[in-house]
């Protein structure tokens, strides 16, 4: 008897050599990217790296000069896009709502776009709003207008939710109700496509993520792996008052992997803490050069983006 075989579900998101200019701006340069179903996959880079560009040509919002894009097993542009907008969930980095209007009466009119979904009155205790039904938007906290905003998003039961930089400009507590919807509808079985420049929210929601650095993918994989390709699992920071030191000279100190000069100080990945940075105030003594400052922390995403690229995550 044949047995039967089960193949993967094709990517929610795929694309390849994607390109996307203004004028003489290239804002997205040959980007490629698989998103699996059911996963929550990041885009995490710098403001200006052509993350919401790319994430506005997954949505249809705008045309790629270049490239394929498939998007639930769908290109854009057939007469089948009407039906694929059904199935996905957007929350634009800013989206504006009628001040006037309230919460209940936002929720119904979004409902009204999609012949399928969820009720208003589901959707409203999903995000936390149920006290805030009748209330109008202007009078809302910048985090329930974030969550409302995620509501719109959610009121068709989508199967692939777009979010873009959900989370900027909220204070910790609003962020973390953000993050507890993302992960109950990652939950539920729906895919997540995000964009952020938050290293510790991609580390947080995120099965896989793709660094991108003008408009190209630099580096990509699982938060743990990413981390782990800087061959250590500690960074020690600090600053000398007077006198430079070579990255080589401190890259050659027992424990350390690798060493770069910083604005107004240096980096050094650490294997062994305990033996770099005795090690590190040894070299310095010797050197006559006096310790300002030492800090010593985990890796994280923003010390891969920094090694790979010069710059940090926030920088313009």
């Amino acid at each position: 008897m044949a047995t039967a075989t089960h193949s993967e579900p094709p990517p929610a998101v795929l694309c390849r050599g994607l390109v996307k200019r203004y004028g003489d701006v290239v804002a997205v340069d040959g980007l490629d990217l698989d998103v699996r179903a059911g996963e929550c996959f990041g885009l995490l880079g710098p403001n200006g790296a052509g993350k919401t560009t790319s994430i506005e040509i997954f949505e249809g919002l705008l045309r790629a000069d270049g490239g394929t894009v498939r998007v639930l097993g769908e290109t854009w542009g057939t007469p089948r896009d009407r039906a694929l907008r059904q199935r996905l969930g957007i929350q634009l980095q800013e989206t504006k709502l009628s001040d006037k209007a309230t919460v209940v009466e936002t929720l119904e009119l979004f409902r009204s776009f999609y012949t399928h979904g969820r009720t208003v009155d589901e959707v409203i205790a999903q995000v936390g709003l149920e006290e805030k039904r009748k209330a109008w938007v202007v009078n809302l906290s910048g985090g329930q207008r974030q969550r409302l905003s995620l509501a719109c998003a959610l009121v068709n039961a989508p199967e692939l939710l777009f979010l873009d930089e959900p989370t900027t400009g909220l204070d910790p507590q609003s962020r973390r109700q953000v993050w507890d919807l993302v992960e109950a509808f990652r939950a539920d079985g729906g895919t997540v496509v995000l964009t952020t420049h938050y290293m510790d929210e991609a580390e947080k929601l995120c099965d896989r993520v793709a660094i991108v650095d003008h408009g190209r993918v630099i580096a990509s994989g699982t938060p743990r792996e990413l981390i782990l390709s800087l061959g250590a699992e500690h960074v020690v920071e600090f600053t000398v008052d007077g006198g430079a030191l070579a990255p080589g000279e401190l890259a050659a100190l027992p424990g350390v992997s690798q060493a770069r000069a910083e604005a107004g100080g240096y980096a050094l990945n650490v294997r062994e803490p305990h033996v770099a940075v005795p090690a590190l105030l040894e070299a310095l003594a010797r050197r006559g050069l006096p310790l300002a400052r030492l800090t010593t922390h985990h890796a994280t995403l923003e010390d891969l983006f920094m090694n790979l690229t010069g710059r940090t995550l926030r920088d313009e």
